[in-house]
């Protein structure tokens, strides 16, 4: 009997607006030329049931993992097509997605949007701004709990990561896969023994969708001098180039 995929809670944790002096914006490519916009600090999350991940699927990824060298605190992409053949519940799972960011009016991007499987053992605090700042992320975490959270550093959002964990944020946010337990991140928490490998898929959704710019509030055309003499996508805090600590997820200066 197949599982019914619905949602099991909108859950709405509390989070902490940055002050406007410390908010980034996003320079990124619009056609041919650089726009501004702001960095969202929403970000929408649920838990959805799902079932459990058939077995041969996830030993076909961890030898796939085991091949390309998977390290503790990287984010790489796997072959979603060869996973779909051990994974006869892919649909229903893109369909349980599908019928959460419908909620939230993303249903259609979503449906418009190639899905992306990929593979983490943590992941080291960084943005995703300068390659993707047209984009939104949606991902559904397919892994059982392993005690992980999605932290966002900026905002204070933390995310427990378990099967069915769906997510919604913008590119721009800092964030990093870390301990339940701990502050930030440390690759010595991730042993060799335990296995803390969370599986995923992503959607990029184009943050210009009024959809997605909506949901996220995203407000365009920030800082339009500054966009207009860049020749390369980047982000931008007080005033200049910005980069993230990978173990604590504080902004600094980029080099």
């Amino acid at each position: 009997m197949s599982m019914p995929l619905t949602t099991l809670v909108a859950m709405r944790p509390t989070f902490h607006p940055q002050p406007v002096q410390d908010r980034a914006t996003s320079f990124y490519w619009s056609g041919d030329a650089i726009r501004s916009r702001s960095i969202a600090d929403v970000v929408l999350w649920s838990c959805l049931q799902l079932p459990a991940l058939p077995a041969r699927m996830t030993a076909d990824c961890d030898r796939e993992m085991a091949r390309m060298g998977l390290e503790t605190g990287d984010v790489e992409a796997l072959s979603l097509a060869r996973a779909r053949t051990r994974w006869p519940e892919y649909r229903q799972c893109v369909q349980a997605v599908t019928d959460w960011t419908h909620a939230h009016g993303l249903a259609a991007v979503l449906a418009a949007s190639d899905a992306a499987l990929m593979a983490c053992r943590g992941a080291r605090y960084h943005h995703d701004g300068a390659q993707y700042g047209a984009a939104a992320f949606c991902n559904l975490f397919l892994s059982e709990d392993g005690g992980l959270d999605l932290h966002f550093a900026a905002t204070g959002h933390r995310i427990p990561l378990a099967r069915g964990t769906a997510v919604v944020f913008d590119t721009g946010q800092p964030h990093a896969v870390i301990h339940r337990g701990r502050s930030g991140f440390d690759a010595a928490d991730f042993v060799p023994a335990a296995d803390y490998t969370q599986l995923f898929l992503t959607w990029e959704l184009p943050i210009e969708a009024t959809p997605v710019a909506r949901a996220l509030q995203i407000m365009f055309d920030t800082d339009t001098a500054t966009a207009g003499h860049l020749q390369a996508a980047q982000l931008w805090r007080r005033g200049a180039p910005a980069a993230v600590c990978a173990e604590s997820g504080q902004w600094c200066r980029a080099e």
